[in-house]
Order: structure tokens, then C-alpha cells, then sequence
């Protein structure tokens, strides 16, 4: 718990900046009842929102608008919180916040107020973050899985993990009381039960978290391919608008170009090319390299073929150039020249997965869209159970599976002090997504991407 929760008081203006027709002024901790009795003429009733004058140090209103007043714990942040809703002019909040100031607030540090909801046990640490997500979320399917998350899916999963493993931790700590006595077979048979059923919970929780942070975070795709083959094109038609030039003349992009799409809700950061090929031109040079710096970073690529040419010794040329490591989407374009039905390609030579398209006329683009939804696990009509994840969520979930497998590995090999460690770090990783273990540096890393006022 920082040094200063719980004794000072807090203010900031918790709207966004600019002029709007609304602004609040929230304040919170132990001083916000005798600031509203300063600015108010008095204490509001317990959550009712009542209308009043916001008054200055000699009486004069600065402004005119509603006062709310939550006393702890049973307010947002577990502290008296004061909210003053006034007009949105900048002038007008930044004299009201200063009127606050004043009176013995200090002005609040990003993220602050759900800082000290988590701190007050409002709030548990993955539903204060999805508290940043529901704020930043970029399409309704997100916005859903934000709330979900708020609402506690993502907490009580994992704390239906933490309690599992902490049972098991139970059962083999207790035989460590007889150092004298092995665990007999029947013993040991239970235990290892127990660890594969708690290994298959974690795996269920991890492919959740997975769909989750997809959906927050979105899929990188890069579109590559030999030149002249309708890269760019494709790139304007998920973008939806003339991002990319596009010209008969091979070798037209030169650097790298992104857009941010949508794909059934999840974010698609598509990121065009230059054509793999060996190229000549110093600048061509460097653009087609860092194209392939551009695939060893993706989750996937984007293919590109000519498919009135077919598959050509260019285009294997330019797969070879492709890092092994990333998944491969051919994407067989100019259909509205070739004549193929758009969708999905059976049979193709290279890679699981190929799609028939006409960037020019959007035929097969749907079915593309789809794909790469799938690729995320989030298929339309799947997003629906989905809750919000995070990148350290997935960290802490991978290193409990570790520590799970150590653990399985040691009981199998007789050395059950050592089982019993590897399961004590497996619970302590799963406890971290909800903040049961946590340090200072992570809430700070945390809590600083929030914006001010939240």
C-alpha cells in the first residue's frame, strides 16, 4: 500500500479536456466532507445528487451545478468521495479544482482513484485494469469483454485456479510433517490427479485470456509478397480508404505503411510492405528489409499472389524470405481477372490456410475477415462469453504452467519438498493477476497508464 492512501485527500478533473457541456471536479479522501462544507455551505445527503452553488474562498460562486457525496467505504475508491458536476469550460473546472486545492486536496496522479480502489478492496487488480480497458476500448465486442472483466469473469476464474492449487498445496505440505514416511502409492496417484486436473483448469484459463488479450490488444498482420501483386490494394480495401498509393509500376512502396482495422470486432493492425525481391535501389533495399523485419514481428502474414499468374518462382522466392516461425495466409488476388470463386482455397501448396479476393472489387474479403477473427480464436459469434486479458496475465499463466509441470516432475521423482515449492510459485503467479501478490513497481506500472481523474 503507498505511503500516503488513506491520509491524504485527492482531487482532479475526471472529464476529458476540452469544452463540453458537462465537468466534474472529483475529490476523495478524509478532508472531501469539510471541503464540501467550504464550497457547498454544507454536506450533501449520502448519495443524492442536489443542486448547489460551488463557492469560492470570499462566497462568490464559481460556478452553479450538482453535488453528490459517497461516504466511505461504500464510495468508488473505499474513501469520502465528493463530486462536483459543473459546466465543461476549462476555466470554469480549473478554478473549482484549484478551490479544492486549496482547501487541502493534492491533485491526483493518473490513475489514482481506482489505485485506491484496489487498495481499499473495492476493487481486485485485473477488474481495476479493466477498468482502463471498458474507458480504451475500441469496438462494442470489446467493450462488452471490458465489462465482463469489471464485473469479475477474469478474477473469479483465476481464483477458482488459486484455490485448487491451494488444496493440493494442503495435501502435500501435510505429508511433510513425517519427513520420516514417503508418500505412499495411493498418495501419490491423488496428487498427480490432482495436478493434471489443475493443469487442464490453467490451460482453459489460459486459451481465455488469449481471446481476451486479442480482443485489447489485436493481431499484427503484415501483407508481403513479390511486388506488383496487389499488396497495397488489399491494404485499401480492409482500410477502407486510399492509404497506400497504388500504381501499375512494381517496387511503389518503399516503407513501411500501417492501418488499424476491425475484424469482427478484434483490432487488426495490418502493416503493408515493400515486394520481396531482390532489389537494386539502395531505398528499395532497405525497404524490402525491413519488410522481413516487419514478418518476424507479426502474428501472421498476408501472402500475397497474383492468381492470373499462379504461383510463380517470385512468389516462392518471396515465401522463402519469410520467417519460419510466423503462420503464413496465401491470399490469391486479381479473382475479378482470373475468374476463381471468392473464399476459402482448398489444396493450396503453401501453408493451412489460402483465400480467393478481388482487392479491386472486395469480393472474398468477408471470408478474410473471418479468418483472421478465428486466428485470434474469437470466430464470429464467439466473442460473446469473452472477458478482457492482459499481456502480464498471459505472463503470469505461462510461468504457473511451468512452475505445474516442475511440480508434476518432482512428485513422479519422489522429491516432494521440491513438488511442493514448484506448486508455491504456481499459486503465487496465479495470484498475481488478481494483485493477492503484487509489488509497488507493478501497481505503478500499472496505474500509470490510467488517465487522470480515473
Amino acid at each position: 500500500m503507498t505511503a500516503d492512501a488513506g491520509t491524504e485527500t485527492i482531487a482532479a478533473v475526471a472529464t476529458p479536456p476540452g469544452v463540453g457541456g458537462i465537468g466534474i471536479v472529483r475529490v476523495s479522501g478524509p478532508l472531501a466532507p469539510r471541503i464540501a462544507e467550504a464550497m457547498l455551505g454544507g454536506l450533501p445527503p449520502p448519495r443524492r445528487a442536489v443542486r448547489r452553488r460551488f463557492l469560492d474562498a470570499d462566497g462568490a460562486p464559481l460556478d452553479e451545478g450538482l453535488a453528490l457525496y459517497f461516504p466511505g467505504p461504500g464510495s468508488y475508491t473505499g474513501e469520502d468521495v465528493l463530486e462536483l458536476h459543473g459546466h465543461g469550460g476549462p476555466v470554469v473546472l480549473d478554478r473549482v479544482l484549484a478551490r479544492a486545492l486549496a482547501l487541502g486536496a493534492r491533485p491526483a496522479r493518473p490513475g489514482e482513484f481506482t489505485e485506491r480502489a484496489f487498495l481499499n478492496g473495492r476493487l481486485d487488480l485485473a477488474q481495476a485494469e479493466a477498468v482502463a480497458d471498458l474507458i480504451e476500448a475500441a469496438s462494442a465486442e470489446a467493450a462488452r469483454a471490458a465489462l465482463r472483466s469489471l464485473e469479475g469473469a477474469l478474477s473469479r476464474e483465476a481464483r477458482a485456479l488459486g484455490e485448487r492449487l491451494a488444496g493440493l498445496r494442503v495435501q502435500l505440505e501435510a505429508t511433510l510433517d513425517f519427513p520420516d514416511e514417503d508418500i505412499d502409492a495411493a498418495g501419490e496417484a491423488t496428487l498427480a490427479a490432482g495436478l493434471a486436473e489443475a493443469r487442464a483448469q490453467l490451460d482453459s484459463l489460459l486459451a481465455g485470456a488469449t481471446r481476451g488479450r486479442a480482443l485489447r490488444e489485436g493481431l499484427t498482420v503484415v501483407i508481403a509478397g513479390r511486388p506488383n501483386v496487389g499488396k497495397s490494394s488489399l491494404l485499401n480495401a480492409l482500410a477502407g480508404c486510399e492509404a497506400a498509393i497504388v500504381t501499375d509500376v512494381p517496387g511503389t512502396t518503399r516503407d513501411v505503411l500501417r492501418e488499424r482495422v476491425l475484424a469482427h470486432g478484434v483490432p487488426v493492425h495490418v502493416v503493408d510492405t515493400a515486394g520481396l525481391r531482390e532489389a537494386r535501389d539502395p531505398v528499395e533495399r532497405e525497404g524490402v528489409r525491413r519488410a522481413r523485419e516487419q514478418a518476424a514481428r507479426a502474428d501472421r502474414v498476408l501472402l500475397v499472389v497474383d492468381d492470373t499468374a499462379g504461383w510463380t518462382p517470385e512468389d516462392a522466392a518471396a515465401q522463402a524470405a519469410l520467417p519460419r516461425e510466423t503462420p503464413v495466409t496465401v491470399v490469391l488476388n486479381k479473382i475479378d481477372l482470373s475468374g476463381r470463386a471468392p473464399g476459402p482455397v482448398a489444396g493450396h501448396p503453401v501453408g493451412t490456410h489460402a483465400f480467393a479476393i478481388s482487392a479491386r472489387t472486395g469480393a472474398g474479403l468477408e471470408a478474410l475477415r473471418s479468418h483472421l477473427a478465428e486466428t485470434a480464436g474469437l470466430a464470429a459469434g464467439r466473442a460473446e462469453g469473452v472477458w478482457m486479458a492482459r499481456r502480464r496475465h498471459l505472463d503470469a499463466l505461462e510461468r504457473a504452467g511451468r512452475h505445474l509441470e516442475e511440480a508434476a516432475a518432482e512428485l513422479a521423482a519422489g522429491r516432494a519438498e521440491l513438488a511442493a515449492e514448484g506448486l508455491r510459485l504456481a499459486h503465487r503467479a496465479v495470484g498475481e493477476i488478481t494483485g493477492e501478490f503484487t509489488t509497488e513497481e507493478l501497481l505503478g506500472r500499472i496505474f500509470s497508464t490510467f488517465c487522470i481523474g480515473k
